[in-house]
């Protein structure tokens, strides 16, 4: 287990602000957040590669706060491999060896089951030279792993790959946490990493954590704006609540539920919000007339800029239905939504 008490760090100009998290042993853990938020600080805090300025970092029941790299028992694979350029695969696997103190036969046992399971026997003479992406990613998981560390800290390890790749080692690392279970910390920005690996996450935002907890509460239940926008609930709104509905703009939209509080927020995910030429019949609580203003292809899908009343909502359709529906810039639509489907903050 992993338990962090009121962390501060400075680095330079950077600093972490008041730190409290709890990492179960044998979980998968996520850290979200935009590029600078300080995972990567919080990471090497956690694994001792940097100074703590004040507050304690358990790891088991032992406090590690003061302690150097090597004794908080911990491996860190970063995004860039950080191979040594002169050593083969084998030698990069074995390098973190000599600076634990393990018994030999269950070494040489351990890195030869690594290599099996990784699919790297094959390589072993190679240099990191001739080795692809993915290829990479596997002999430096490999050589994290071959120390037999209670914690493995993944940052963002599959952020560099090709789609092919990037599905192999997510399987990987499902298979690896389901077999040893190590405690595995995932630094990523990907959200579909994090649904389908880890089971709790954090999101970071300049030096701070401001939501913590199951990736399901994290995505659907975020606590605030930011937590909101990061998640990719594109539709964010103030409103005035006055009992079980929330005026915006112009709109009174039906929550089926009554908030205690004057004001605050409502949240929406874009694939959540339906698009029709007309008034729909369903479980829908909320439709509103509305024209499109921009049309903006995103590969797969299309985000629809929709103005109703004086509110921009934002919604996710497929191709096929954008055709379907004839849907162009200044048509006329109706938006429909479930009560259901709006969070409130």
């Amino acid at each position: 287990m992993i338990k962090i008490n009121d962390l501060s760090v400075s680095l330079g100009l950077f600093r972490l602000y008041n730190i409290n998290l709890t990492i179960e042993e044998g979980s998968f853990f996520v850290l979200m957040g935009p590029t600078g938020a300080g995972k990567t600080v919080l990471l090497e805090a956690i694994a001792g590669l940097v100074p703590v300025r004040s507050g304690s970092i358990f790891i088991g029941n032992r406090d590690v706060t003061k302690l150097p790299p090597e004794k908080h028992g911990v491996s860190i694979m970063y995004q860039d491999h950080s191979l040594f350029p002169h050593l083969d695969v084998i030698e990069n696997i074995r390098y973190g060896l000599r600076y634990h103190r393990l018994d030999k036969c269950e070494s040489d046992r351990r890195v030869s089951e690594l290599v099996d399971q990784l699919g790297l026997s094959h390589l072993l003479n190679r240099l990191p030279l001739n080795l692809s992406g993915g290829e990479l990613q596997r002999v430096s998981l490999a050589r994290a792993l071959a120390v037999n560390p209670r914690i493995l800290m993944l940052d963002e390890p599959l952020s560099a790959l090709d789609p092919n790749f990037r599905y192999e080692l997510r399987q990987m690392l499902k298979s690896i946490h389901k077999t040893t279970k190590v405690t595995l910390l995932m630094v990523t920005h990907d959200f579909g990493e994090a649904i389908s690996l880890a089971e709790r996450a954090a999101i970071m935002d300049r030096g701070r954590i401001v939501q913590t907890g199951t990736v399901d509460e994290v995505f659907q239940k975020p606590c605030c704006n930011f937590a909101a926008d990061f998640v990719g609930m594109r539709n964010i709104f103030p409103v005035q609540f006055k009992g079980t509905k929330a005026v915006t703009g112009g709109l009174v939209v039906e929550l089926g539920r009554k908030i205690d509080q004057d004001a605050g927020h409502i949240a929406i995910r874009p694939e959540d919000i339906v698009i029709s030429n007309g008034r729909i019949r369903s479980s829908m609580r909320n439709s509103f007339q509305g024209r499109v203003l921009s049309v903006i292809d995103l590969g797969f899908f299309y985000e629809i800029e929709i103005m109703a009343g004086e509110v921009l909502f934002r919604s996710l359709i497929a191709k096929g239905a954008l055709f379907e529906l004839n849907i162009r810039e200044k048509a006329e639509v109706v938006i429909s939504f479930k009560a259901a489907a709006i969070h409130n903050f």
